[in-house]
């Protein structure tokens, strides 16, 4: 959200809302859809051949109002409108993955082949601070780093965090496995999500994870653990669980736990690993798990349930309530 326009993945509906005067209205319709012809459509590529028109599981958005870039993940490529897009279906001006609009493949060429700086596999991330460009290219498991938003397509990316070189796709714990989405602050700090092994990478300043591991790891007790809750049964102030996104908030760090359906909310950027949150959002308390809390006995207006994204504005916290099909807002 920038001022008052919207912007929204309906990831499962293969399209994005635009509200360009949005009002907190429940039911407000939106001013434009994005994938789509109409509202009533939902096929992944309306239902055709991939087009610069087109979207197939759309997730990750960065918008200030003007320009819009979308990561669409299962056609291997990110979209650039560098005008707010005024009609539905619009094409988009500008693609980052592909040759052009009309190929989709992974990598260029397809499964098992080896990414380059300039092609992308499952993009499920994108940031940007409105010049610079961030991408969060999850199935190639690296983020790349371009130093101009691109202007024409097939760009190449300027670094690639994540990996030694643009040809590798290996992992190891000193990076994130499965990143999901990336947000830098301010300060040029800089979060990713590393879902596969649901821990939150914290890095000082982002040029440094380049090639050096992180400052901070939240979820786990150190950069070589992985477990679901830290391998317990119940969750706790300082465990993850599928932990898909991530966002700076105030001077703190607002992280969407969603496999334990839940915000997690340090009040400051932690100074050890494994840091216990200060505050949870949409659970009971630290120690309730939302398969089994509020889903079966209680208010669905408290209840939280596999939230898959998190953003702060000037006014609000956003969180994509995605297992309740809903957009919730917090007031700041």
């Amino acid at each position: 959200m920038h001022d008052n326009t919207l912007v929204v993945s309906d990831t499962g509906q293969n399209r994005v809302f635009i509200w360009h005067d949005f009002n907190f209205q429940t039911f407000q319709k939106p001013n434009v859809i994005l994938g789509q012809k109409d509202d009533h459509q939902m096929d992944r590529n309306a239902g055709k051949e991939v087009s610069g028109s087109s979207l197939q599981y759309p997730s990750g958005i960065w918008t200030n109002g003007e320009k819009i870039i979308v990561a669409d993940a299962w056609n291997h490529r990110v979209l650039v409108w560098n005008q707010m897009p005024t009609k539905n279906f619009q094409e988009a001006d500008i693609v980052i993955g592909q040759k052009d609009f009309n190929s989709n493949l992974p990598n260029i060429e397809g499964i098992g082949k080896s990414p380059d700086n300039n092609t992308l596999n499952w993009p499920y991330g994108v940031y940007s601070n409105g010049s610079e460009l961030w991408i969060a290219d999850t199935g190639n498991r690296r983020v790349l780093y371009f130093e101009k938003i691109p202007s024409k397509n097939f760009a190449n990316a300027s670094e690639v965090i994540g990996q030694n070189n643009f040809f590798e796709k290996d992992y190891d714990n000193n990076n994130a496995v499965w990143p999901y989405s990336i947000k830098v602050g301010h300060n040029n700090d800089m979060l990713i999500s590393d879902t596969q092994f649901c821990r939150v990478l914290y890095w000082e300043q982002w040029k440094n994870a380049i090639n050096n591991p992180p400052n901070l790891v939240m979820g786990q007790k150190d950069i070589n653990d992985s477990g679901q809750n830290q391998y317990q049964l119940k969750p706790s102030a300082h465990t993850l669980n599928w932990v898909y996104d991530a966002c700076f908030f105030n001077n703190g760090i607002v992280i969407a736990d969603t496999g334990n359906s839940r915000l997690i909310l340090h009040d400051k950027i932690p100074s050890t690993n494994n840091a216990s949150g200060s505050l949870q959002i949409g659970q009971p308390n630290f120690e309730t798990h939302g398969e089994t809390s509020l889903s079966m006995k209680s208010n669905i207006n408290n209840e939280m349930y596999w939230p898959f994204a998190v953003n702060a504005s000037v006014d609000f916290l956003i969180t994509a309530d995605t297992g309740n099909h809903r957009i919730l807002f917090y007031k700041i």
